[in-house]
């Protein structure tokens, strides 16, 4: 089942991970919401995503951008 554990809540995933947090009233930092500007850079501290759009901001191997991603399984994210 895919999940987001965000700051010890669990969160179901209903599109990408940005639109899960909001749904879940949860505010993330966002801006284009496409994958360019990298605004809504997350810290991925477990757990491994795929990109519904391929992002053109930059992310670390231990990032994801939450705007354009859907976890795989259960993933483990905390702001920057």
């Amino acid at each position: 089942m895919n999940t987001i554990r965000y700051n010890d809540q669990l969160i179901p995933v209903n599109g990408t991970i940005l639109q899960s947090l909001e749904k879940a009233s949860i505010k993330v930092e966002s801006h284009c919401r496409a994958g360019f500007c990298g605004a809504c850079r997350l810290k991925a501290k477990k757990g491994k995503v795929t990109y519904v759009t391929e992002p053109l901001g930059f992310v670390d191997d231990d990032e994801v951008l939450a705007c354009c991603s859907v976890p795989q399984g259960e993933v483990e994210i905390t702001t920057q």
